[in-house]
């Protein structure tokens, strides 16, 4: 028999928990049973959330502790604020190999400090990065660094290719990783010095891995023709947020156009199948799950405003990073 996967559960962590944690625990393991849950919160909320989505105890364990980590916290002060938050101890469940994944929807810059004080990094990555899924018109792009480095060298966004890659290969194994650098153009002697040194050595590089495709800009990002978008964090940021901006627009101002007066609500019900799709293309719930790469076990970062949905998709790409054997596919291409 298959030895579970472990999913360690930060239940304390983001808008609406442990509420949100428990419900998305629940969905997940409808589809997944083959994962057993360590779950890390107030244990008396959790237990009366557990007998209301009728959650198998067999399936999981409950580590109680009453301390959390504040959305308001800085980085530092819950670092600071000790070894019994729930955040602390689920990243520490996974150093003890007690786990093999942690899920938080908490406070991004604790858990990026708590992680890097309790995992070491990956032999030969300087930084890490933050990833995340983005679609495209063919499928799913791979995006990183999304916030945690403003500033990258050559080596670290040969680093993030190779992570990147080994993160698409982990979720979408019969597909080809298609790489490329975010630069503002396509032309070879565009973009700044890191970026065009970065290009030669990528250019010369021969590896089994992934397929080098060179620039790509901003506004072919979601073409399909590459499937990992290599940045800074600083650059990242910017891009994700923009686009999480510009299809909330698009969705608020449709919906508004299609209800606005009796022909937009006809039209509407007439195209009502088409509407759903294009909702759920863009429903930011669907791509939830961001991961920090470079650390020696794998993190990962729920949105802190989603719902039981994003978190049980969450839990849904730990558990593909685990199957797809993430770790080991850095480590076996970073040199």
């Amino acid at each position: 028999m298959t030895k579970p996967i472990t999913i360690a559960v930060d239940a304390m962590g983001g808008e609406n928990s442990p509420h949100k944690t428990i419900e998305g625990i629940s969905l997940h393991s409808k589809v997944s049973p083959n994962i057993f849950y360590n779950i890390y919160g107030d244990e008396k909320l959790i237990s009366t959330l557990i007998t209301k989505y009728n959650l198998n105890n067999d399936k999981l364990k409950i580590i109680h502790t009453d301390k959390k980590i504040e959305d308001t916290d800085t980085a530092l002060g819950a670092a600071k604020k000790g070894k019994d938050t729930s955040l602390w101890l689920a990243i520490e469940s996974l150093k003890n190999n007690q786990s093999d994944c942690v899920v938080s929807a908490g406070n991004t810059g604790a858990l990026f400090v708590i992680a890097k004080l309790n995992l070491e990094m990956i032999p030969n990555i300087d930084k890490p990065a933050l990833s995340a899924l983005w679609p495209n018109k063919t499928g799913m792009n791979i995006v990183l660094d999304l916030g945690a480095n403003v500033e990258c060298n050559e080596k670290n966004l040969i680093d993030f290719s190779i992570m990147g890659a080994a993160l698409h290969k982990s979720l979408f194994e019969n597909e080809t990783s298609k790489v490329a650098l975010l630069n503002i153009g396509s032309e070879e002697l565009k973009g700044n010095t890191i970026i065009k040194n970065t290009y030669q050595k990528l250019n010369d590089q021969k590896n089994n891995l992934f397929d080098f495709c060179g620039y790509v800009e901003g506004n072919h990002i979601m073409d399909g023709e590459v499937n990992v978008i290599v940045t800074d964090g600083f650059t990242g940021n910017i891009a994700l947020k923009t686009a999480e901006g510009t299809a909330n627009f698009i969705t608020t101002e449709l919906k508004k156009a299609m209800t606005s007066n009796l022909l937009g609500k006809i039209s509407s019900f007439m195209n009502l199948k088409n509407l759903k799709n294009f909702k759920a293309k863009l429903d930011p719930r669907l791509y939830n799950g961001a991961i920090l790469l470079g650390l020696n076990k794998p993190v990962i970062k729920s949105h802190g405003s989603t719902d039981a949905i994003g978190f049980a998709n969450s839990l849904k790409v730990s558990e593909k990073v685990i199957k797809g054997r993430l770790i080991d596919k850095i480590k076996e291409n970073i040199n």
